[in-house]
């Protein structure tokens, strides 16, 4: 096993996470489930191409049929601190030190923190986030509730497709959510179970029920590791991918002593459909901005069929993140406007019979809380069994009608650009036009530039989306962002972002991740120190949220 030297002004972190026992833990945790993660990940790659190859569209799984039948089987309840979470923070980066405090502060019920969508992997932002962690587990935060007491902790470790550059076990790269979890595990595991608080887990990216088993082998290899009782640990899957929607069902019985439900998220699910099917005409997405939300038919089939599914077998069923930002003015008309658009979309979810959802901004925390005391009884709507939902596959793939337009395609260039800006800026998330963006916005932004390329989609002005009109909207979208630039350093990430977004975009085949995509590039991989001290200034500008 070899691990890199610390990050600069992270010595003592590190010596704290990388004792003689946490190493030899992750060792035989890393090794014993390394070849089992290449398998899956050769196994994506192989469904993928049969696809393509033979034209075929998924359905529903005929030789687990026997599953779905079953009536009687159900999740293990899930612990007390799970029973209540209407509202979360989500994107919660661990390694924004003062937003984490801010968030164990706040009313919330509970935090996603996050080393996935909301965060750039990089080895300082790892180390930091995974000692906050550890910090805020074992009360070494002045002025923080109690671990028992503060919102409760549900950790999201990267997805399968990201590796850790800064381990090698046994002569491979580390799996990224190994890394994190493992991690996470030997130095907070134990604590959280014996405060009733943990540990709990979302799982991103999963793509079939057998990626669900693969986690559950996980678990209970880790339990038996950790001295720690079978179903200790809880996790809710997020169904980002049109496939795992076929596979709802199968994915909570793989996980049943161990589930804490599943969540819907609308833009990774979007893009996840023109990364299975994108080089289709029929699957052409119109402009998300305009055409797509919660209300069209296929998202609507998916989030119902969800929350169908789980409360039919006793899971949580949560649903996504709002990413709007409230201005700061409460008595102005730009922030009532703003929250009346947040509650009547959010008040879709709950009235779809949603247990939770997450918002990013801080300040819709009671709002939402409110929205939810007002239309909902109890800690949760698991009573909601939706015998009314009748979904089948061509509900969740009939497209939305719709088209493309410019503001759509300079929205899409304009997010794709600033997300490879912020990741070589060491950051995770970025603010623009009263919206918080990740990597899941990145996803489909991204997506949809590519798609409309390939299929040479017709604009509703009557031009038509090619290469040089995407070249050109770059160029006019980035004088728009340069002067957004504070410092020449920031003006030549912007200018490096550019090209790398065009690259992304005009390559003959579809990227599978741009996370992935990103975390392999070498312009990236080098600006991985030197971001470092951009990225604690931002922290600065940021903490009021």
């Amino acid at each position: 096993m070899e691990v890199c030297p610390p990050p600069s002004g992270l010595e003592a972190e590190y010596e704290t996470l990388f004792t003689t026992d946490s190493l030899l833990f992750l060792h035989e945790l890393i090794s014993t489930f390394n070849e089992e993660v290449d398998q899956f990940l050769w196994l994506r790659v192989s469904r993928k191409a049969h696809l393509e190859l033979s034209g075929d569209l998924p359905s529903f799984l005929e030789h687990t049929t026997h599953i779905r039948k079953d009536p009687n089987w159900r999740v293990l309840p899930v612990p007390p601190r799970l029973q209540r979470r209407h509202v979360d923070i989500g994107d919660m980066a661990p390694c924004d030190t003062q937003r984490f405090v801010k968030a164990l502060k706040s009313p919330a019920q509970g935090i996603q923190v996050d080393f996935d969508d909301g965060n750039c992997p990089t080895y300082y932002n790892q180390i930091r986030g995974i000692h906050n962690v550890v910090k805020a587990v074992h009360n070494q935060f002045p002025n923080v509730p109690h671990i028992s007491q503060a919102p409760v902790l549900m950790l999201r470790p990267r997805a399968w497709n990201m590796v850790e550059h800064n381990m090698m076990v046994e002569g491979k790269e580390a799996p990224g959510p190994l890394f994190d979890f493992g991690l996470l595990m030997f130095h907070c595991g134990k604590t959280l179970f014996d405060n009733k608080s943990g540990p709990f887990f979302y799982l991103s990216k999963v793509e079939s029920f057998m990626e669900a088993r693969l986690w559950n082998k996980i678990f209970v290899w880790t339990q038996q590791k950790l001295s720690l009782p079978l179903g200790s640990i809880k996790a809710t899957v997020l169904i980002e991918n049109v496939l795992a929607a076929f596979e709802m069902e199968e994915i909570l019985y793989e996980l049943r002593d161990h589930s804490a439900g599943l969540n819907c998220g609308i833009w990774d699910y979007s893009a996840s459909i023109i990364n299975k099917f994108g080089h289709r005409p029929a699957f052409m997405l119109p402009d998300r901005s305009k055409y797509v939300d919660i209300e069209k038919h296929f998202l609507r089939s998916y989030m119902d069929l969800l929350v169908q599914t789980c409360h039919r077998r006793g899971a949580m069923a949560t649903g996504g993140m709002s990413a709007k930002l409230l201005p700061r003015d409460t008595l102005g008309e730009p922030y009532r406007t703003m929250l009346a658009s947040v509650t009547r979309l959010k008040l879709l979810e709950i009235k779809a019979g949603v247990d939770g959802f997450m918002v990013y901004d801080l300040s819709l925390i009671e709002p939402m809380q409110e929205l939810f005391k007002l239309h909902t009884e109890g800690d949760n709507q698991l009573q909601q069994l939706r015998h009314d939902v009748s979904v089948s596959p061509e509900d969740l793939l009939s497209m939305p009608s719709g088209g493309v337009t410019l503001h759509g395609l300079k929205y899409n260039i304009a997010v794709g650009v600033l997300f490879i800006k912020s990741w070589l800026s060491g950051e995770g998330v970025f603010f623009y036009r009263g919206n918080v963006e990740d990597s899941a916005t990145a996803e489909i932004s991204r997506s949809q530039v590519w798609q409309w390329i390939r299929h040479q989609a017709q604009v509703e002005d009557g031009s038509r989306v090619s290469r040089r009109l995407v070249v050109d909207l770059t160029k006019e979208v980035m004088v728009e962002l340069n002067s957004l630039c504070q410092s020449v350093r920031a003006k030549q990430r912007l200018n490096i972002a550019a090209d790398m977004f065009l690259e992304v975009v005009l390559k003959r085949d579809f990227p599978e991740f741009i996370t992935t995509y990103l975390n392999q590039d070498h312009t990236f991989l080098s600006s991985r120190s030197s971001g470092r001290a951009e990225a604690l200034d931002k922290h600065v500008h940021r903490s009021n949220l």
